[in-house]
Parts: C-alpha cells; sequence; structure tokens
C-alpha cells in the first residue's frame, strides 16, 4: 500500500493532481456498475449453461452427439476472444443480422465462457471415481439420473475453484467490449484520457478499480475454498 501510495502521488502531482483522480473516479465506477459487473455475470451464467451442455455432450457415447461439442471448443479455444468479439457485432452484419454492442458483448463472452468452462466441468467429471456411477445404477438409477443426482454435485465441488479463476478473468476481459462501444469501465476512462490527455493517470486508476474488484472477488474464492474444504473433510 505504501508503494502504491507513493505511486498515485507521483501520478497525479506530474498529471493535474487529484482532482482530476476524484472526478473521474465516478464515471468509471458508474460504467463497472451499469456495463462490466452486469456484462460479466450475465455472460458468465449463460456460459455456464453452456459449458455444462457441452461438456455433457463430450462425454457421450455418440459420435454425432460429441462432433458438434468438439467442433465448437475446438473453434473458440482456437481464436482469440477479440477475434470473436469483432465477428459478432461487425461481421454478423454482412449476413443481415445486427446486434446492438452490449448484446454481442453478452453472446461473444459467453460462447468463450462456455467453451473453457466445459473443459473444467468435463475434468470435473472425469474426475469422479467410477464406482459412483456404479453405486447410482446398483440402486436402480438410470445414466441420466445418477449424472445429476450424484455425479455433478461431486463434479461442482471440483470444479469452484478453477470456474472461480475463469470468473475473474473474465471480469478483465470485459474491458474488449470498449473495442465495439460499450460503456463499461475501460471504455469510460478511455473518453476520460482523450478529453483530459492525462492518459497515465486514467489509465493507471481503471488498473485500480480492476484490481480492486478482481481483489474482492479472490477474497470470495478464498472463502468458499474453505468452506468446500471443510465440507470435504467431514
Amino acid at each position: 500500500m505504501y508503494l502504491l501510495n507513493n505511486l498515485l502521488m507521483t501520478i497525479t502531482a506530474d498529471m493535474g493532481g487529484w482532482e482530476l483522480f476524484k472526478n473521474s473516479l465516478l464515471p468509471m465506477i458508474t460504467g463497472g456498475i451499469k456495463y462490466t459487473i452486469p456484462l460479466t455475470l450475465i455472460a458468465f451464467t449463460a456460459g455456464l449453461i453452456l459449458a455444462l451442455l457441452t461438456a455433457v455432450m463430450r462425454l457421450s457415447g455418440s459420435r454425432l452427439v460429441r462432433a458438434p461439442a468438439i467442433a465448437y471448443v475446438s473453434a473458440i479455444r482456437g481464436t482469440p476472444m477479440l477475434v470473436q468479439l469483432f465477428i459478432v457485432f461487425y461481421g454478423l452484419p454482412s449476413l443481415n443480422v445486427t446486434i446492438d454492442p452490449f448484446p454481442s458483448a453478452i453472446i461473444a463472452f459467453s460462447l468463450n465462457v462456455g467453451a473453457y468452462a466445459s473443459e473444467i466441468i468435463r475434468a470435473s467429471i472425469l474426475s469422479i471415481p467410477k464406482g459412483q456411477w456404479e453405486a447410482g445404477y446398483t440402486v436402480g438409477m438410470t445414466h441420466n439420473t445418477a449424472l445429476r443426482r450424484i455425479i455433478l454435485p461431486q463434479a461442482a465441488r471440483v470444479s469452484i475453484p478453477p470456474l472461480s479463476n475463469t470468473f475473474i478473468s473474465l471480469v478483465k476481459d470485459t474491458s474488449l467490449a470498449s473495442l465495439i462501444l460499450v460503456t463499461e469501465l475501460f471504455r469510460r476512462a478511455q473518453e476520460i484520457a482523450a478529453r483530459t490527455y492525462d492518459f497515465m493517470l486514467i489509465y493507471v486508476e481503471a488498473a485500480i478499480l480492476y484490481w480492486v474488484i478482481c481483489f474482492l472477488l479472490s477474497l470470495a474464492q478464498e472463502a468458499i475454498e474453505r468452506r468446500l474444504a471443510r465440507y470435504t473433510a467431514r
């Protein structure tokens, strides 16, 4: 904190003082509350639903079911998120499909989260001992019932730490939405910096806000992991 304070004092002294720092704080926080946080929550939730479906498809015994899921994961993991975002927002209009900036960002981020999170969920399901499946079959459960009532609850506990990391990464990745005119936190920082020419101060301020958000989320993640560790140890 001492080094951070010295850095802020130096920057604000050179770039216009604390007045600009304080005046730009509210617009960036507003952008975070209005767009960054909702975008993260909506995209992550939609991505998780897509990830669960994709993971189950990847584990299917049918090649026809597995193939689309494999192709989807490969395509998303093999291309940059920025390219995916541009395809949705700038590419689809050439096919007469025009989507507003915020929904475009939700679609692109959801597809990205879905592909990466599906691998986490799939690995978590595979980590559950086969004896758990056999226990479900012994009491007369079908494959789907055993998956829903026995396997997925255990896999969820295994997948929470890596999924939490994905969520925190998504918070930072939402800054890419500024490139398609979503006025989230970083877009507000760009607008202020372009108007004041205090690029160093404004961008460092934006970085600090992202760091604070991610730090708080990291604390929440640690609390959840400690709780899960106590539950597992019982």
